[in-house]
């Protein structure tokens, strides 16, 4: 469109003119008992709504939304009402059909008419089948919930709601068999329920479940066009999508890297599907406090932002977000912990790498730091807890060469001179950690390989304690 309207545009004002009108909206509103000045036109987009364009009440009491300029995207739109915010909603297509008008009541802000757009009259008429079918639902179900209603009315009513779900599912499918290319064909199809087999074959009901899960993961999109592009600005696209990644996925970053590689490969990587997922869930992954998320971000930078993929970054946004991803990659969980070359209190040379234990836990802290003071006791337990089951606490004071000596003022007040107390002058662990704040928790494994970073004093004890269960004889480890 925007090559068309530019070799238009040196050919005559004429077809400039022409261009304008076709690149324009014009929605006209009557609401019957709407007495507000002020009507507000929005739009969903992910997982929230903006707001488009408000509109005054003309001299004949209708509200017009109209652009000039350009049109509105494919999607569902809101006609926001003041001062409640009530509202209803209509369609706007791919067909180009963007002046039209809707009519509707205060009363009734659930039954619209619409004249000069056969997408919202197709919508319109289906919303109001289901409005129907809904009421003759709500009678049966309030039957149904009525304890003293005789058992054979009881079936009866069930038998009815069946019969009523069969004829709304009957309904959904000649629509969509007339008007395949309607909008309301897309949403119809793209909200139909994924339903897995009952396996009754399957006698061990964990397995069963197991089954019936990962063929919701291998169906989920069944009928769910994702390079739609009216789906993008829909209330239920967002759902959908983030329903797999974040309900029918394990929370773990490899697992949800494929998930969301799934859904991004099924969408045009130039469409603004792809990019709103990207920024989303990027965003989501940095913001995360699920430890070890990290590796999702990682993931997400390097295979959309540094591989040229995120064509809405600017060049300065994509540097930024390389450094942060290239500085959290050797410190992911499962990677080999940097080495550290360090001091002891008596000035001898030491190393991170020279700790022969089953588990190391890296301990970064300040003695004039409130949240480390605080995180104290909860180390001092955790020691004496595990200090006797191949556990040692490498603690490294992160001051200065000045202040070593409040450093160890601090480890005699605590008593905690049996742990590996350490400095840096260098302070060289400010780089190889990514330390911003303290204090700062890693542990290790025997080969020094990272297992859990990031948590709490408090939360060590509970970590420690699910890594020596799966290490057991009786774990098979």
């Amino acid at each position: 469109m925007l090559l068309r309207f530019l070799t238009f545009l040196f050919l005559s004002s004429l077809s400039v003119q022409l261009v304008a009108q076709q690149d324009a909206y014009r929605i006209t509103v009557d609401v019957e008992g709407y007495e507000e000045e002020l009507m507000t036109l929005g739009y969903y987009l992910m997982d929230k709504q903006y707001i488009v364009d408000t509109a005054y009440r003309n001299d004949d009491g209708r509200f017009v939304f109209t652009g000039d300029s350009a049109v509105l995207n494919p999607g569902i739109y809101l006609v926001v009402l003041a001062p409640d915010n009530n509202y209803f909603q209509f369609l706007i297509g791919t067909d180009g059909d963007q002046e039209f008008s809707l009519s509707t009541s205060v009363d009734a802000l659930g039954e619209v008419r619409a004249e000069g757009s056969r997408e919202n009259e197709l919508f319109y008429d289906y919303l109001a089948f289901l409005a129907a079918r809904q009421r003759e639902g709500s009678e049966l179900q309030a039957r149904l919930a009525d304890s003293t209603l005789a058992p054979a009315l009881a079936a009866q009513a069930r038998q009815k709601m069946e019969v009523l779900n069969e004829r709304v599912t009957a309904h959904q499918q000649a629509v969509v068999a007339e008007h395949p290319e309607a909008f309301v064909s897309a949403i119809i199809r793209s909200n139909q329920p994924v339903i897995p087999p009952d396996y009754p074959e399957m006698e061990d009901e964990e397995a069963r479940r197991t089954r019936q899960w990962r063929w919701m993961q291998e169906h989920y999109f069944d009928g769910l066009d994702l390079d739609d592009v009216r789906l993008v600005r829909t209330p239920f696209l967002f759902q959908r999508v983030d329903y797999f990644i974040n309900t029918l996925q394990v929370k773990h970053p490899d697992t949800l890297a494929a998930a969301i590689d799934q859904v991004l490969g099924r969408m045009d990587p130039l469409s603004e599907a792809f990019k709103y997922f990207v920024v989303h869930y990027t965003n989501e992954a940095a913001s995360s406090n699920i430890v070890g998320m990290d590796a999702l971000y990682v993931h997400l930078v390097d295979n959309y932002y540094r591989s040229g993929k995120a064509y809405w970054a600017d060049e300065e946004q994509v540097g930024k977000m390389v450094e942060t991803a290239d500085r959290l990659k050797p410190l992911l969980i499962g990677k080999q912990a940097p080495d550290l070359k360090m001091v002891t209190r008596a000035g001898n040379d030491t190393t991170l790498y020279g700790v022969d234990s089953d588990y190391t836990v890296l301990y970064f802290w300040r003695y004039d730091c409130p949240a480390c003071k605080k995180s104290t006791p909860h180390m001092k337990e955790f020691y004496e807890n595990y200090k006797d089951r191949g556990v040692t606490i490498f603690s490294v004071c992160t001051k200065g060469i000045e202040e070593l000596g409040e450093c160890w003022d601090y480890v005699d007040e605590q008593k905690t001179g049996d742990w590996v107390q350490v400095a840096d002058p260098y302070q060289r662990f400010y780089k190889d950690y990514d330390i911003k704040s303290t204090p700062a928790i890693f542990l290790l494994d025997k080969d020094k390989k990272i297992i859990s970073k990031r948590i709490s004093a408090e939360q060590l004890g509970e970590v420690m304690d699910n890594l020596l269960s799966r290490s057991t004889p009786e774990n098979g480890r």
